[in-house]
């Protein structure tokens, strides 16, 4: 038999890298039978229960694309955060087992030298949704929100006039039809460091680093003020921001798709009590704000 070593790492030239099971497997495996060629491979219980209600949660997904398709629903989800804060894994997972052609994934690169001569939002209006679409933006254009100012990549008067127009082009989204859900994921600076610190040393990860990954633990602050007159300029009631506390990745997917489910009407959905989120977890605007009135002067109280 293997020693303990060998079942949890793989040794490589630059080090050990940990196995872990690809996700889904514990719950697909979880009544097999003992058998030739079976072994036993021990995992938490949390890990099974965070399957099971992860399948649970994609299938309400698909009734909901099911009734979308059908009545014409049109649905847009913007990911915002700090780098590493599991918005990616998020949308992943959401995804999954959607139907491509009426579910798009929109993670635009920096602008071309044509987009920057551009209206700021004219880039971003060929992607909204269409009739039945569910469109989920990985970032968007909150970027002049946060990146942008903190890395110098617009001026102060671009920055001011977003924040004064932004809450306006939204508005106008909505009152076309447009469902909007608009999630900020807060990592914890300590949570940020680990997860670099893995990508650093994972050959899977490695494509996630870039250089702008380098300097968000250094800039940790300045992008916690830009993060504060965010929330204030844009938090609406008619498009409210929903925050997600990230530290624990498995918790925010989990929670972040039942308050989706929650705000949207469809057949056969599951009863209430099995969709509610964690109030630990998902957090309205309105109560970040106040969080970060409280403790703008305390930047080790503040969270991500």
């Amino acid at each position: 038999m293997a020693d303990k070593d060998e079942k949890n790492t793989e040794t490589k030239a630059d080090g050990p890298i940990e196995i872990k099971l690809l996700e889904g497997t514990a719950m697909k495996h979880m009544n097999k039978k003992e058998g030739k060629g079976r072994c036993a491979v021990w995992i938490k219980k949390a890990t099974l229960d965070y399957e099971i209600e992860l399948k649970s949660l994609q299938i309400e997904l698909m009734k909901l694309q099911k009734h979308m398709k059908a009545t014409g629903m049109r649905v847009l989800a913007i990911f915002e955060g700090r780098d590493a804060a599991g918005k990616g894994g998020t949308i992943k997972r959401i995804t999954a087992f959607l139907n491509p052609r009426n579910t798009r994934v929109v993670a635009l690169s920096k602008p071309s030298d044509t987009e920057t001569t551009q209206w700021y939002f004219q880039r971003y209006a060929p992607q909204l949704p269409a009739a039945g679409e569910l469109v989920l933006f990985d970032r968007s254009w909150y970027n002049r929100a946060m990146v942008e100012p903190v890395m110098g990549f617009c001026s102060d008067e671009q920055h001011k006039r977003f924040l004064k127009d932004v809450p306006l082009f939204e508005q106008m989204l909505v009152k076309d039809g447009i469902i909007l859900f608009k999630f900020y994921f807060s990592v914890s600076k300590e949570e940020q460091a680990r997860r670099f610190d893995a990508r650093k040393h994972d050959p899977l990860k490695q494509y996630k680093l870039s250089p702008v990954d380098n300097l968000a633990q250094e800039l940790w602050d300045k992008y916690s003020v830009k993060k504060f007159q965010m929330l204030n300029e844009s938090n609406r009631t008619l498009t409210p921001w929903t925050i997600i506390r990230s530290d624990n990745k498995k918790k925010a997917r989990i929670n972040c798709m039942k308050h989706i489910l929650t705000h949207i009407e469809y057949e056969n959905k599951l009863e209430p009590e099995k969709l509610t989120s964690d109030p630990e977890i998902v957090i309205s605007g309105i109560d970040e704000i106040k969080h970060m009135e409280r403790n703008l002067f305390e930047p080790e109280q503040l969270r991500g």
